[in-house]
C-alpha cells in the first residue's frame, strides 16, 4: 500500500517537470521569432546596392620629363606648390646653348644685309639693261652689248634668290636654337600642384629622365568596372553616390560621363567613369572610394 502511494507521488512530480520543460521551450520559440524577422527584413536592402571600388583620378596628371641632355642648375619650385600652366619648375645650364643662339642671330643679321646688297645691285643692272635696249633701239649698240647687259641682269637674279634661301636657312636654324634654349626652362604642362621632385640642382640629367610629377586637383573622377548585367541599365548622365573609408562623414554625388560600350571578355565587365558634382571636400586625387551602383530589378 506504501509503495503504490510512493509510486504515485514520483509519478505526479515528473509530470510537472514535463509541463514546465514545455512552457519554457513555448517561450523559447516566441522569444527567437521577432529576431529571424527582423534579419528578413535587412537582406532586401543590402541587395538594392551594389558596391564597387576605385581610385579618384584626374585626367591632367603628368612626370615631367627633360627634353634634352644637360645640368640641372636650379631648382625653383618644391613639391606641394600650386603652379600656372606654363610656370618655370627648374633650370637647366643654358650658356652654351645662348652662345651659339647669338651666333645664328648674328649670322641671320649679315646674311639679311648681303640679300639687300645684292637687291640693290639687281636694280642698277636692271637699270642698265633698260638702257641698253634703248640703245640697241636706236642701233647705237650692237647686239653683244645688250645680251651681256641682260646675262649680267639674269645672274644677279639669281644670286637675289640664293641670298634668300640662304637668309630663310639661317632663321631656322635660328628658331631650332630657340627651341632648344625654351627646353632649358622646364616649365608647368598645365595649372596644378606639384606632387613630386625626381631631381636636384646640379644634377646631370638625359633626355627623358624624369624631373617632377605635376598633377591637376580637378576635376576629380573615378574610375570603376561593373558586372555585365548593368549592360544597358547604367547611362551617362546617371547620380550615384560615392563614399570613402578615410572620410565616413563625408558623402558625395558622381555623375557618370562615360560608359564602356562593350564587355571586357576576361573579366565580364564593363568600365564607367564618373565625375564627383559639388564640393570635393577633403577627397584628394589617388584616394580609394565606394560607389553605390542600384541593382537592376
Amino acid at each position: 500500500m506504501i509503495r503504490r502511494w510512493t509510486d504515485g507521488i514520483l509519478l505526479l512530480g515528473m509530470s510537472s517537470l514535463l509541463v514546465a520543460c514545455g512552457e519554457n521551450s513555448a517561450h523559447e520559440v516566441v522569444a527567437a521569432t521577432p529576431l529571424a524577422a527582423a534579419a528578413s527584413t535587412v537582406a532586401p536592402a543590402s541587395e538594392a546596392l551594389f558596391v564597387a571600388s576605385g581610385p579618384l583620378v584626374v585626367e591632367h596628371q603628368v612626370d615631367v620629363a627633360a627634353q634634352r641632355d644637360g645640368l640641372v642648375s636650379k631648382i625653383l619650385i618644391e613639391p606641394g606648390t600650386r603652379v600656372r600652366a606654363g610656370q618655370t619648375l627648374a633650370l637647366m645650364d643654358d650658356r652654351q646653348l645662348t652662345a651659339d643662339l647669338e651666333a645664328a642671330r648674328a649670322k641671320t643679321r649679315s646674311m639679311e644685309a648681303d640679300l639687300q646688297n645684292w637687291q640693290a645691285e639687281t636694280k642698277v643692272l636692271q637699270s642698265d639693261y633698260e638702257r641698253a635696249q634703248k640703245l640697241w633701239d636706236a642701233q647705237i649698240i650692237s647686239k653683244e652689248q645688250l645680251d651681256h647687259d641682260r646675262y649680267k641682269l639674269e645672274s644677279d637674279q639669281y644670286d637675289v634668290q640664293r641670298s634668300r634661301e640662304l637668309l630663310a636657312n639661317s632663321r631656322h636654324a635660328e628658331n631650332s636654337l630657340e627651341l632648344e634654349l625654351e627646353k632649358t626652362r622646364i616649365s608647368a604642362p598645365f595649372e596644378g600642384i606639384v606632387a613630386r621632385r625626381y631631381v636636384r640642382a646640379g644634377q646631370e640629367v638625359t633626355h627623358g629622365d624624369r624631373l617632377f610629377w605635376v598633377t591637376a586637383e580637378a576635376p576629380l573622377r573615378v574610375r570603376f568596372t561593373l558586372p555585365e548585367h548593368f549592360m544597358g541599365r547604367i547611362k551617362k548622365g546617371m547620380q550615384l553616390s560615392l563614399t570613402t573609408v578615410d572620410l565616413p562623414d563625408e558623402k558625395h554625388n558622381v555623375r557618370v560621363i562615360e560608359v564602356s560600350p562593350v564587355v571586357d571578355p576576361s573579366s565580364a565587365t564593363i568600365e564607367v567613369l564618373a565625375e564627383l558634382t559639388g564640393n570635393h571636400g577633403q577627397l584628394r586625387p589617388g584616394m580609394s572610394t565606394n560607389i553605390l551602383v542600384p541593382n537592376p530589378q
